[in-house]
């Protein structure tokens, strides 16, 4: 918590973030970091103790180490090389990823959100604790939002608000953007408890008739113990640490000498999506945008990634770098993401919500299939981790590399992802991969601050690569446009690059 965690955020701020989470917390690091004041309003005093999430998925440590913010998360997290799909036996291989970080990364949430929060603060944004949107109205120019703090209501206006304050987003709400899904049918429980006789490694996975059980490390001597249980599907009642003992012993034969719960809870798959991400002025990010099931581990991940997407593009239109149809497109291209992400994890509760005899068989042959297939296998980890994402181009002529992402190459003893270094400040980067000196570069440098640099190759494995002379790279680490050697005449680069900006919304305004 910063010094001013009960002052009043300035009467005009430029964006104001609802909710310090994770998601929150990285959006205001990324918008900080393009140099757009940003205020954090957190309705809690004090951050939860207890870890929603517990991984890191292989695109989200990418996006952390685009901005260089990579190396506390590796230093304490543990490496898990491969991970589960609906709790089926065959476990998915994430060693084939095509990354530098082939694996999920155990990293409690806590842990996750101090480390983002003290990056927000050393850039330069404001978290203040305790203060709870309770409406907002926009206008043409600005949001004005009420707000109760530590010393009584207040109103503030800013220029944008971005609502990351959870599934029951006060701001989404608020802003009328209706949440379309479905309730929750099936339930899982959890309980962060002490093991007196924990299993050989300190992890478990079992599924039979009895229901589902995971059993995972926690920092502190604790493990996670949690899964679906046919018996407690009713959340209305209560669930006490004898009914996680049951329920184990029912699933795995022991109770692994459960004592000392520090949190013991029942979750849904209640399944819900934002009609729109954008209202106005009022944007949405993570759980408000998008809630489910939290199978495999994602939720978390993806909501950094909406952060990710949506920071440059709103700074960029905050300081009149781009169009609003380049704001917009953080809509056009996340929402396809939360569609995807809200199709899987129903899968997964399909195969872990039910003990029935079909669900047994189902949970058998699709394990065959894994572990007898190895693309089925790959491509379950690709959906996993993120890295299959991908916003094409809707422009019938683009380069079919718009819109992947850009696979990093390494130095030569491998020591470093290179282009993720590269992207350290946020800002875009112009390749050369012509091998030859590029002229003109005074002008683009100076007016858009993109970085300039000669590489010799990026992803030699992707065909799609072979040829290309001149790339141009989102903040975000996907590709923003491309040409191929002979197809752009243009000696300059910067008349070359000005040209394709024109369909990328931004124009040549000078950095403020």
């Amino acid at each position: 918590m910063n010094d001013s965690a009960t002052r009043t955020p300035p009467p005009d701020e430029q964006v104001v973030i609802v909710g310090a989470g994770p998601v929150g917390l990285w959006l205001a690091g990324e918008l900080q970091l393009a140099g757009v004041p940003t205020t954090v309003l957190e309705r809690t005093l004090t951050r939860v103790p207890h870890s929603k999430a517990l991984g890191i998925h292989a695109r989200t440590i990418e996006v952390l180490a685009m901005r260089g913010a990579e190396g506390q998360f590796l230093a304490k997290g543990r490496k898990v090389p491969n991970w589960h799909f609906g709790m089926l036996s065959s476990r998915i291989d994430l060693g084939v990823l095509n990354t530098p970080y082939p694996y999920m990364l155990g990293h409690p949430q806590t842990h996750t959100e101090a480390i983002l929060e003290e990056r927000a603060l050393a850039l330069g944004g404001t978290v203040l604790r305790g203060h709870a949107v309770t409406s907002l109205e926009q206008d043409a120019s600005a949001v004005t939002l009420k707000v109760t703090g530590p010393s009584g209501p207040y109103t503030c206006r800013a220029g944008y608000v971005v609502g990351c304050d959870g599934a029951g987003s006060t701001v989404r709400k608020a802003a009328g953007i209706a949440f379309p899904g479905t309730d929750a049918r099936v339930f899982g429980i959890l309980g962060d408890v002490v093991l007196q006789d924990p299993p050989p490694g300190g992890q478990f996975q079992a599924f039979n008739a009895n229901g589902a059980l995971i059993v995972v490390p926690l920092p502190g001597g604790f493990y996670r113990v949690t899964g679906f249980d046919p018996l407690h599907q009713q959340p209305a009642t209560s669930l006490t640490l004898d009914d996680l003992r049951a329920w184990a012993t029912r699933v795995a034969g022991t109770d692994f000498g459960m004592t000392d719960p520090q949190w013991i809870s029942r979750f849904g798959n209640a399944t819900r999506q934002a009609a729109t991400y954008r209202a106005g002025r009022v944007l949405l990010a993570g759980d408000a945008a998008h809630m489910h099931f939290p199978a495999g581990g994602v939720g978390l991940n993806v909501g950094v990634q909406d952060a990710m997407n949506l920071g440059w593009k709103l700074a960029a239109k905050i300081q009149g770098r781009a169009s609003a149809e380049l704001l917009d497109s953080y809509h056009r291209e996340r929402h396809p993401v939360g569609v995807a992400l809200a199709e899987h994890t129903l899968a997964q509760t399909a195969l872990l919500g039910s003990t029935l005899p079909e669900t047994l068989a189902l949970r058998d042959l699709l394990s065959k299939l894994v572990s007898t297939q190895p693309g089925l296998s790959a491509g379950l980890a690709g959906i996993l981790s993120a890295l299959d994402i991908s916003y094409p181009s809707a422009h019938s002529q683009a380069h079919p590399l718009t819109g992947t992402r850009a696979v990093p190459t390494s130095t030569a003893d491998g020591s470093r992802p290179l282009l993720f270094d590269l992207l350290h400040d946020g800002r875009p980067l112009v390749l050369n991969l012509s091998g030859d000196p590029l002229p003109g570069t005074h002008r683009l440098t100076r007016q858009l601050g993109f970085h300039i640099t000669s590489m010799a190759t990026i992803d030699a494995s992707d065909p799609l690569w072979a040829g290309v002379q001149t790339a141009i790279i989102r903040p975000d680490g996907h590709v923003w446009w491309a040409t191929d050697t002979g197809k752009d005449q243009q000696a300059d680069l910067d008349n070359t690059v000005q040209h394709a900006l024109k369909g990328l919304c931004v124009s040549f305004a000078p950095l403020k």
